[in-house]
């Protein structure tokens, strides 16, 4: 069974979503050239997350869930604004300890097509 994350606290405005393609292509002379898609999922949705304020224990919420899947582990997630799950891997966050023992906190999630 594939896990959920639910983040104690909603991430902060800013969230971006860029797609990272996958796409072969060949240069011939001329200016010509030829692209084609690589693999039948070539549109990856990344998702960039920043929680602004967060005490410690919600960090270790966070931390702990991303920890526990090790960066290749899929899970699913809900991106604000939507209303469906995706499914994603997060092998990239970073905590940032502020003044007065708040915290920020980013992570990159990337859309996983695996079939488990």
């Amino acid at each position: 069974m594939i896990p959920t994350f639910y983040p104690p606290v909603a991430p902060s405005p800013g969230t971006t979503q860029k797609p990272e393609l996958a796409i072969l292509r060949a240069d011939f002379g001329d200016g010509y050239s030829l692209a084609v898609p690589n693999g039948l999922n070539h549109i990856r949705k990344t998702l960039s997350l920043k929680w602004d304020v967060l005490t410690a224990n919600q960090v270790k919420s966070i931390a702990d869930f991303l920890e526990a899947r090790g960066g290749v582990e899929p899970f699913y997630y809900t991106p604000p604004r939507t209303t469906t799950p995706v499914k994603w891997t997060c092998d990239d966050w970073t905590e940032t300890m502020n003044a007065a023992g708040v915290s920020s906190f980013t992570a990159t999630f990337k859309q996983n097509f695996s079939v488990s």
